[in-house]
């Protein structure tokens, strides 16, 4: 075991690691920036220890990979996240590192450079401290923030390597619980063909493309019920040229979140069954379930239960809560690999100018991670 005293002797390190990582911008979208954090978190996981390797990728950022050799011959651990954030070059300019009110600020620190620095400071601890574990193998990705289409393979591949997978992600709340259950992520787009015409001279000619669409919006709301966790947002709409032309084109997206797999195979045969109500029209979707449910399951509520226990050992708390949110555990979880989510560090403002996390949470999710690998 990883004391929470012991932890604090590494806290100066690891707010240095984190200050290094949150001042290299590493939005999505920026191939050279993301990889450019690539090569220096590689060369800091070479320096704690690990056999880094990074995973050339053409349509993203290059994702890290380190593996960690342990004293038995077991499946290894892994250790998930992601080096991509929300936040455009040029934020830190008015949201700069600092530590302040006892909380560390910037563009990523909660989500999720503050679990990349915990993870790698939990190794440095069990290295110093020379505690026995199983082989340890991190995977940091580019793109999980739009979707992880270019990491999945590799995150599926090596989850069916290990006998577990903690998620480094942001503990849940204030609280910092972690996650055992995490809605499937949908995105579908509709698009709606008409016939355009005159709006005052040959209204009658025209077929509304807007008009339909509202009405295709309707019956995608409908099928939302919240009391099975199921839910549908038409959040971004286009359409029209101008208010006197009966509109040709019209295009909505649309978010869904699902509580349950049979709920994402029976929301993607409702969408693609959209059909125009004005026979002049034509519906077009295209689109579906992105990231499937990560289920609450008897093997992921175990690896839970074990780190409560761990976590009582060190004198902490830690509760399990659900989250309407997706990640990269959604993919691990789904092929039966018992996950455990929200590891990471805990504080608050995700994808807000607010984003912040609570110093003195440092040193205990760092103990508690530490020591939970070392349990496995």
């Amino acid at each position: 075991m990883i004391s929470v005293s012991e932890a604090r002797s590494h806290e100066q390190q690891l707010l240095s690691d984190l200050k290094a990582l949150v001042e290299i911008e590493s939005p999505s979208s920026d191939k050279a920036s993301i990889d450019h954090l690539a090569e220096f978190l590689a060369a800091r996981l070479e320096h704690y220890g690990g056999h880094a390797q990074i995973h050339l990728a053409k349509e993203s950022g290059n994702h890290v990979q380190a593996d960690f050799a342990g004293i038995s011959e077991s499946k290894p651990l892994l250790l998930l996240g992601h080096i991509d954030t929300v936040w455009d070059v040029g934020t830190l300019d008015t949201m700069p590192f600092r530590v302040a009110d006892g909380r560390a600020w910037g563009p990523g620190v909660l989500d999720m450079k503050g679990g990349i620095a915990i993870a790698i400071q939990a190794m440095a601890l069990l290295r110093d401290h020379e505690v026995p574990h199983p082989p340890v193998r991190m995977l940091f990705v580019s793109d999980e923030e739009v979707g992880s289409q270019s990491s999945r393979a590799i995150t599926e591949r090596l989850a069916l390597e290990s006998q577990a997978v903690l998620v480094l992600e942001p503990g849940q709340g204030l609280e910092g619980a972690v996650k055992t259950a995490r809605k499937g992520v949908g995105v579908y787009e509709i698009k709606v063909t008409g016939q355009a015409a005159h709006a005052g001279v040959d209204p009658g000619q025209g077929a509304s493309a807007i008009h339909e669409l509202a009405h295709q919006i309707e019956m995608v709301s409908s099928f939302t019920d919240f009391e099975r966790g199921l839910s549908l947002n038409a959040g971004v709409i286009r359409g029209g040229t101008r208010s006197n032309v009966i509109a040709a084109d019209a295009w909505t997206e649309v978010d869904v979140r699902v509580k349950t797999a049979a709920d994402g195979r029976m929301i993607d045969e409702k969408m693609h069954a959209l059909r125009p109500r004005d026979p002049r029209c034509k519906v077009e979707v295209i689109g579906g379930i992105r990231r499937p449910p990560m289920e609450r399951t008897e093997r992921g509520v175990a690896l839970y239960r074990k780190t409560a226990q761990v976590a009582q050992s060190l004198g902490l708390k830690i509760d399990e809560l659900s989250t309407g949110g997706g990640s990269d555990g959604n993919f691990t979880a789904a092929l039966g690999v018992p996950t455990l989510d929200g590891l990471g560090a805990v504080g608050e403002g995700a994808h807000a100018t607010n984003e912040s996390i609570l110093l003195n949470q440092l040193a205990p999710r760092t103990a508690l991670l530490a020591s939970l690998i070392a349990s496995l």
